[in-house]
């Protein structure tokens, strides 16, 4: 289903990510996960894309067995990194050919082993060129083309530490043809709700989707620290995982907490809510548990 098709049915979505593994037992794993996920029925689902060849075949391969052999929607993610013009046009052909009808166009980074990568040999520095050149792409079966969305970030741009330049960039891949924000991951709703107010007042006005990510291990905070993806652990937060002694009690803390997130973001009108699985059901299952309702269709008719 179109992006806006989904936008126009359902007045609050909820969608879910997962990144490709690396294995073919993995990859059964993984798709096994997300099938289960299907009783919720998600607004969509996504699956991330990493540079350089890493795992492009294992994103494609993963997308398209989501659009044969389930009922969900599949949003690719495409970045900018690593691509020439004619490569980029060659994926977005096999997605129209494989029936993908949904983008999520990213700016990206090089992956590890290519540190020394010089972006200029990429056809697009950034991701507002790379809007314009999906949204172009004439042959796609459906007569809107691909529908497309785009990174926000509620406790702004780890590249760009002026905020007023912040939401001229995003006001940019908008203009180019964006048709939804989703954004990075954060813990605390009152730089969500900030974020918000600053599109408004930048003149964005497509739906803004709340990332949220459950905290599952102190490994993973860890890790998640050293990737420098920008979400701050409140104290409140970092204090209840202090006090838990083994990675269990600290994913409980996690689930609790992103579903008291998810509770306030439903009173405050939020567009949609982005689920970062980590490839892992079993969280965003509780999470809908704790929310009190059956399926996302439920909250949906709140």
């Amino acid at each position: 289903m179109h992006i806006l098709d989904i936008f126009q049915d359902h007045p609050t979505t909820f969608s879910f990510e997962f990144f490709p593994p690396r294995t073919d037992a993995a990859s059964e794993e993984l798709f096994s996960n997300i099938a289960q996920l299907q009783v919720l029925q998600p607004s969509f689902v996504s699956v991330t894309y990493g540079a350089g060849g890493s795992t492009r075949e294992r994103t494609h391969d993963l997308i398209v067995r989501i659009q044969r052999e389930t009922n969900l929607t599949a949003v690719s993610h495409l970045t900018c990194v690593c691509h020439g013009r004619d490569e980029l046009d060659a994926i977005l052909e096999r997605y129209a050919a494989s029936g993908i009808e949904n983008i999520l166009a990213l700016r990206g980074d090089p992956p590890k082993n290519l540190a020394d990568y010089d972006r200029k040999q990429d056809a697009f520095q950034y991701a507002d060129e790379l809007v314009r050149f999906v949204k172009a792409k004439a042959d796609h079966p459906d007569s809107r083309g691909f529908g497309v969305g785009v990174a926000g970030f509620p406790e702004g741009h780890p590249d760009t530490p002026n905020r007023l330049k912040e939401m001229d960039n995003l006001k940019r891949k908008v203009d180019a043809g964006a048709d939804y924000i989703c954004t990075q991951l954060f813990f605390d709703n009152r730089d969500f709700y900030d974020f918000r107010d600053r599109c408004e007042l930048a003149g964005i006005r497509v739906p803004i989707l709340a990332g949220i990510m459950p905290v599952a291990t102190k490994a993973g905070i860890t890790r998640m620290a050293d990737l420098a993806l920008g979400a701050r652990l409140p104290a409140r937060l970092q204090k209840a995982v202090n006090r838990c002694d083994d990675d269990q009690n600290i994913s409980r803390v996690g689930i609790h907490w992103a579903t008291e997130q998810c509770r306030d973001l439903l009173d405050n009108n939020v567009r949609g809510i982005h689920f970062y699985t980590l490839n892992k059901s079993d969280a965003t299952r509780r999470i809908y548990e704790n929310l009190g309702v059956k399926d996302s269709l439920a909250l949906r008719e709140r």
